[in-house]
Order: structure tokens, then sequence, then C-alpha cells
């Protein structure tokens, strides 16, 4: 079986379960924020796992906030910005946005805020063009710019540092979706400089309903859900304190495996080129942009994405058609339209995506299939 959804979600690593099985033999289970010596020592092991996730990701031990993922932090962030702002009315996201970030601006949208879109092109990148247009514009007026560092369908790397440098100099919060970026490539808070960022577990190999909030200045910060005043004011609720441990062991496990980086993009190039020599119409969305080691989105125009990822299920390979969102939906998605992408190539894209200890000779079994799959279903076209 070949696992190829992991910008959907990573199954637990290996390292996670092993650190489970022996957390639940020894112990201690408790209320962390109890003061006595089970609570304390449970206490002492999430706020070791802090510092750990906060070495790894380059942050400040107050900068690392735990919640249930990255939904949860954008709907943080997105109340602390808004939630007491009279002035300023307009947010600045893209096209390409997850929906966690498209939803809760047209929340605002309802309570008196404008919704401002980047444009991409058709590559996948955003324009920072008219992002430096608008601030140059309108700047007192924008109250926030949500634009992502990675696309989870495409895996292309957007301008993220140029675009929080444009934000530091107009003194406009920036938000960074980092979601699909920490865990497969490199990321350092504090030298991004930018205001906050989100994860989730799930995608890390931790455990599901896990996740981090990095805060550039968390004494700013407004928290979304209030209770007992947990997090140190920043997110009510008895935390998830063995979810919590397993973000730091799966961060850890991630960092080690950076060094394969290189090797598994030109692993995945060269599985590109192969299906393309075999079959020219197909056509690679972002292939001329930076991109993730280990994502491709690709689609033969003309052959339903669905029919393909079906395809390869009977041979035991699990492949998405777009984002977990919007899987069930035989249609372009947001993403592409917001590229510019022609409904028949839309229409036939799957992303496969692995992880940076995936096995290089997936690429092998996966192009096989995939082979198998064009040739079969380009006798019956659908449209």
């Amino acid at each position: 079986m070949i696992y190829a959804d992991y910008n959907g979600s990573a199954p637990l690593s290996q390292d996670v379960r092993e650190y489970l099985v022996k957390r639940f033999e020894k112990g201690p289970f408790a209320n962390p924020n109890a003061i006595h010596y089970l609570g304390t020592k449970t206490l002492m092991g999430m706020e070791n796992a802090r510092a750990v996730c906060a070495k790894v990701l380059g942050a400040d031990f107050d900068q690392v906030i735990f919640n249930s993922g990255a939904t949860e932090g954008i709907s943080t962030i997105f109340h602390t910005i808004l939630s007491n702002e009279k002035n300023k009315k307009i947010i600045i996201i893209s096209g390409i946005e997850h929906s966690a970030i498209i939803n809760t601006a047209d929340y605002y949208a309802t309570r008196g805020f404008t919704v401002k879109c980047l444009p991409v092109n058709s590559n996948g990148i955003v324009d920072v063009d008219t992002l430096t247009k608008w601030l140059k514009e309108d700047s007192a007026n924008i109250a926030m710019v949500a634009v992502m560092a990675a696309n989870n369908e495409t895996g292309v790397i957007q301008p993220y540092f140029e675009i929080n440098s444009l934000c530091l100099k107009n003194n406009i919060p920036y938000l960074c979706d980092t979601t699909q970026f920490i865990g497969k490539t490199p990321f350092n808070f504090k030298e991004s400089n930018m205001h906050y960022a989100v994860c989730s577990g799930h995608k890390l190999g931790a455990l599901t309903g896990t996740g981090i909030l990095l805060v550039k200045n968390p004494e700013k910060l407004l928290p979304l859900i209030i209770g007992g005043g947990q997090e140190k004011g920043h997110r009510g609720g008895t935390q998830n304190y063995l979810g919590n441990e397993t973000l730091a062991v799966a961060l850890t496990t991630l960092e080690k495996n950076f060094v394969n980086i290189n090797t598994l993009t030109e692993k995945r190039v060269e599985f590109e080129k192969k299906i393309k020599s075999a079959f020219p119409e197909v056509v690679i969305i972002g292939e001329n942009s930076p991109r993730l080691a280990t994502t491709t989105y690709i689609s033969y125009p003309g052959i339903h994405g669905q029919a393909v990822q079906i395809e390869l299920e009977s041979q035991d390979i699990f492949v998405t058609t777009s984002s977990a969102c919007s899987d069930n939906s035989p249609v372009t998605s947001k993403v592409l339209k917001a590229m510019g992408t022609r409904d028949d190539i839309g229409r036939g894209v799957v992303r496969i995506s692995l992880c940076l200890n995936s096995p290089l000779a997936y690429y092998d079994k996966i192009a096989d299939a995939l082979t198998k799959a064009y040739t079969k279903l380009a006798k019956v076209k659908s449209y």
C-alpha cells in the first residue's frame, strides 16, 4: 500500500506511535494545571514539549501556543486583530487560500469589513505587485493581510518573506498560513519576522486535534476560548497534553528528514518527466514555480481526476483530487480557478503528496500505476 495524501493528513509517525506506547505505560495522567505532584509532572512534560517545538520552529518558548489546529489558530488571529478594530476595515487575502482563511474572512465581511482578494498568476504565485499597489494606495485602511506560505493543492511556495516585509513596512499584521509548509521544509519563525503562523498536528504525524499558534507578540493575543486561563490566558480549556507531547516528537522526526529534500525533489522531477514523456497532453500544475519537494498536482485533460483516483486505489495507491475539503466535488477547485486553469484540466487533477522519508521507489510504482490508468482511461475520455 502506498499512501500519497500527506497534504490531506499524515499517518501517525512511527516515532509518535512508539512514544505513545511507552507513555501509556508509565504515565503520568493528570490535569497539567493542578498543583499536586502528578499535575506538576504532567505540566513539566507538556512544557518540555513546548520547548522542543519552539527550538525546531525557531521561536521563543512563550511564542508557542498549543491549540486544536490551524483552523482554530486562524480564527484566533482574526479575532485578535479585528475584534476591536474601528477604523481599518480592509482584509487582504489571496485567491488560493485554504477555506479556513476564506470563510473566516467572509464571516468578518458580514460585520462591516471589506475583503480584497489578491490575484494569482497561472503558475500559482500570489501577485506581490498588486499587494504593493494596494498598500501604497490605502495602507491606512488595511486591517490585516493573510497569505499562505505554500499551497495545499499545488505545493507552490509563495513569496511570504516579501509579503511580510511589505506588511512590516506599513505596520500591518500579517497572518501566514504555514500549515502545508511546516514539516515539509525548514521554517524559522523568528527569522521570518512575521506576526502570526499556524500549523496542525495531523499534517505532521502527530495526534489529530493538536496544533500550534506562533505569535510574535503573545501579550497582544486575545483568547478566542476564554475558559479558565490556561496557556497563560491565551487559550482556555484543559490542555491536550498527550497530543502536545506528540507534536514535539513529530517535529523532531521531521527535522531529521530535511536532509532528504533535494533527493526527493530530484525523484519527483524525474517522475513528472517520465509521465509527460509518455503522455504529452499531461499538465503539471505549478511546474515552473518553486514547490514543496513532496507534491505533484497532475492532470490529463479530458480524464476526470476521480476516475484516475479510483484506478490508483484499485492498485492500493491512495491519492486525492484536490484538497480534502473539496474532494467530493468533480469540479475545478477554487485554487485552480484563481490560477485561470481551464476546466478540462481542472477536472482532471490528482494530487500526489508524499512525506520526506517516503521511499523513492514509491514514485516508480506510482508512475507505473498512473501510466496504466491514463492508458485505460484515455480510450474512454469522459469530456
